[in-house]
């Protein structure tokens, strides 16, 4: 599960609860959280625009832990956050409810000395664009927020060295198992969630708070996300698509259908053109939704 926020911005001046945020933008501020092998949105809750990334956080969670095990998930739960959400309300509450975390850390004099306190025989080389170089090591931080420190380090090199020759380091805790260089490269995928905001805005409305009242935008902000989240749906289960899709694309070859509706003998009838490309799958999609079996 990855959890993050974004900005929704709007404009006018009797928009209720919209604010200027961290960047400076009219709108909302709205936490949400995204399964990361699918694209589907998990929870969502709105927010005013002058909330700190970290507002409600705890709580959050908390919500989120409820709702995925109440629509069936017995296994075993993993979250991921970026430095906003680096607390330790947060981690109490992933580990009350048996949540493995991994969560980008903010490069306070705490953490600064546990990177510096490393041994530069501790360091592992791993894969790096040309130009650059990259290493991971682990440590240990103390306190609440604390836990396995993994920090991953990246320089450039060669005739760009000269431009930033120091080491820049980026690091998160957890209380995952596995190696340094396994956790990393998973953390860094906690990155999947943009696109999932990405289509939450342009594919299914989240780009525009049409209300001036802010429990409607919130409602929106709801409708919005079940919107979302029938794309994946029909992807998965009509189209046979698993994985990430493009919601922008979904929506234009199955969604905007160019055809028209007739009735014809107390039944209703869709014409689609001859010569649309996506008429086939349509079909296949349609057949294979209506033979879901339903559940009462």
């Amino acid at each position: 599960m990855d959890l993050d926020s974004t900005v929704c911005e709007v404009h006018g001046h009797t928009k209720g609860g919209a604010a200027y945020g961290y960047t400076h933008r009219l709108g909302y501020h709205p936490l949400l959280a995204s399964r990361a092998d699918t694209g589907e949105l998990l929870h969502l809750r709105m927010r005013t625009g002058s909330a700190n990334t970290a507002r409600g956080a705890e709580r959050f969670v908390n919500e989120l832990a409820g709702r995925v095990r109440r629509a069936g998930a017995a296994g075993p739960l993993t979250l991921r956050g970026d430095s906003g959400f680096w607390s330790g309300k947060v981690i109490a509450a992933c580990r009350r409810h048996g949540i493995r975390f991994s969560i980008t850390v903010r490069q306070t004099k705490l953490v600064k000395a546990a990177i510096a306190a490393i041994s530069q025989d501790a360091w592992t080389d791993i894969d790096y664009p040309d130009g650059g170089a990259a290493q991971v090591a682990e440590t240990t931080l103390a306190g609440k927020a604390g836990g396995r420190l993994i920090v991953r380090r990246t320089r450039l090199v060669g005739a760009q060295a000269t431009l930033w020759p120091d080491w820049r380091h980026h690091a998160f805790v957890t209380d995952r198992a596995g190696t340094a260089v396994e956790l990393d490269a998973d953390h860094r995928r906690h990155a999947v969630v943009e696109l999932a905001i990405r289509d939450l805005k342009q594919g299914a409305g989240l780009c525009h708070c049409p209300s001036g009242v802010f429990l409607a935008n919130a409602a929106w902000a709801l409708v919005a996300t079940l919107a979302h989240n029938l794309l994946r749906w029909v992807a998965a289960l009509g189209l046979g698509v698993h994985g990430l899709v493009v919601a922008k694309t979904i929506r234009r070859r199955f969604i905007a259908l160019p055809g028209r509706l007739t009735h014809s003998a107390r039944r209703r009838y869709l014409h689609l053109p001859s010569g649309w490309p996506w008429a086939e799958g349509f079909r296949i999609a349609l057949a294979r939704l209506r033979a879901l079996p339903l559940r009462t």
